[in-house]
C-alpha cells in the first residue's frame, strides 16, 4: 500500500512537471506550486524527519523484545522497561533520561540499547537521531582532552537542536578519559533550556564494564548460599555499583558530577550469564538466521565456552559475546 501511494505521488509529480511547459504563465504558476508541494511530500515520505511518523514509542514491542530476546537479566529488563516507558509517556519530562548500564562483556548492554532504539525510532539503530560514541574511536588521545570536551558539547547541542528526541549511546565508558563526560553535565540537568535548546526529551545511555566485578561477586555469593539468581534485587547492587564506579579511576565516571549530583536515573546491573542462558542465545541466533532450531548444536556451542569458577563452571566468562562466530563453526 505504501509503495502504491509513493508511485501515485511520483506519477502526479512528473505529470505536473510536464504540464509546466504546456500552459500559460498563470496556469504554470499554479502547477509549479502543486509540484513543489508534491516534491516536499515525496521528500518527507522518503527521508527521516523528527516527527511521529519516524519516532513513535512502542511500549508493547519493547516489553515483548525484553521477554523474548533478553536472557538472564530480570533486573535490567524490569528497570529498562519501566524507565523508558515512563519517560517516553511523559510529554514534559523534567530532565533527560540517563541510564548507566554495567556488567561484563557479552551480558547484553549493547543489545538492550539496540532494543530501545528499535522501539522508538522507525529506523532503529540506523536512525539519524541515534548517535553512538565509542571511547577508543572518538576520544583516543588524552592530549586532546580539551578538544574532545568542546566537540562533544557541540555534537550534543547540534543534534538535540535538530531533534529533541535524540538518543546518545556512550560505549566503553570504562575506557573514557575521566572528567570528559562532565563536559555535558549541564545537558543532563534539570534545566528548561540552555541557550534556547531544551534537552529534556533526549536519552543518554552509558555502557561500561566498570563495576562488573561487584555484580559478579554478588551473583557468586547468592549462588554459594544456594539462592536463585531471580532473588537478586536492584537494592542488592545499585548503591554498591554507583559507589564502585564513582571511585574507580579506570572508569569514565570516576568522581563525575553526574553521580555526585544524582543525574544518573538508574545504574542498571547486568548479571553474568549461566550455561542455560548461553543455550538460549544460541537458539535465538539460529532463529535470527532463519535456521532450523537445533538444541543439540546450541548445547554444544554453550558447552565449549569458558566458565567460572573453574571447577563448578557456573558463569560464562564472555557471556554470549562469541556465540555468533562459534555458531558458524557448528552449522
Amino acid at each position: 500500500m505504501k509503495a502504491a501511494h509513493l508511485c501515485l505521488l511520483l506519477h502526479v509529480f512528473l505529470t505536473a512537471s510536464v504540464l509546466v511547459h504546456t500552459f500559460d504563465p498563470l496556469t504554470t504558476t499554479v502547477v509549479l506550486g502543486i509540484g513543489a508541494t508534491l516534491g516536499r511530500t515525496i521528500y518527507n515520505y522518503l527521508h527521516e524527519s523528527c516527527d511521529p511518523k519516524w519516532i513513535t514509542f512502542n511500549a508493547t514491542g519493547l516489553q515483548a523484545d525484553l521477554e523474548r530476546k533478553m536472557f538472564g537479566q530480570h533486573i535490567a529488563s524490569r528497570i529498562i522497561l519501566k524507565a523508558v516507558t515512563g519517560f517516553m509517556s511523559n510529554d514534559n519530562p523534567k530532565k533527560p533520561l540517563v541510564l548507566s548500564l554495567h556488567g561484563w562483556t557479552g551480558t547484553g548492554k549493547n543489545f538492550v540499547s539496540e532494543l530501545i532504539a528499535n522501539n522508538i525510532y522507525k529506523e532503529g539503530m540506523d536512525s539519524s537521531f541515534v548517535h553512538v560514541f565509542t571511547s577508543e574511536l572518538h576520544f583516543p588521545h588524552a592530549k586532546q582532552f580539551d578538544t574532545y570536551k568542546s566537540q562533544l558539547q557541540q555534537w550534543i547541542k547540534g543534534n538535540v537542536s535538530n531533534c529533541g528526541r535524540s538518543m546518545f549511546i556512550f560505549d566503553e565508558m570504562d575506557k573514557m578519559h575521566p572528567g570528559l563526560i562532565d563536559s555535558i553535565k549541564p545537558y543532563l540537568d534539570y534545566y528548561d533550556k540552555l541557550d534556547g535548546v531544551s534537552y529534556r526529551k533526549a536519552i543518554f545511555i552509558f555502557l561500561s564494564n566498570a563495576g562488573g566485578e561487584n555484580i559478579v561477586q554478588t551473583a557468586l555469593d547468592f549462588w554459594k548460599a544456594g539462592r536463585g539468581r531471580e532473588e537478586i534485587e536492584l537494592k542488592d547492587l545499585e548503591a554498591l555499583l554507583s559507589l564502585s564506579v564513582f571511585n574507580n579511576k579506570q572508569s569514565g565516571l570516576w568522581h563525575t558530577s553526574l553521580i555526585d549530583k544524582n543525574l544518573v536515573d538508574f545504574f542498571v546491573p547486568f548479571l553474568p550469564l549461566e550455561y542455560g542462558h548461553v543455550v538460549q542465545c544460541a537458539m535465538a541466533e539460529m532463529n535470527a538466521r532463519e535456521l532450523p532450531p537445533n538444541l543439540k548444536v546450541a548445547k554444544q556451542v554453550a558447552k565449549d565456552l569458558v566458565y567460572f569458577p573453574k571447577a563448578e563452571r557456573v558463569f560464562s566468562v564472555k557471556g554470549c559475546k562469541t556465540i555468533e562466530s562459534k555458531l558458524n563453526y557448528y552449522t
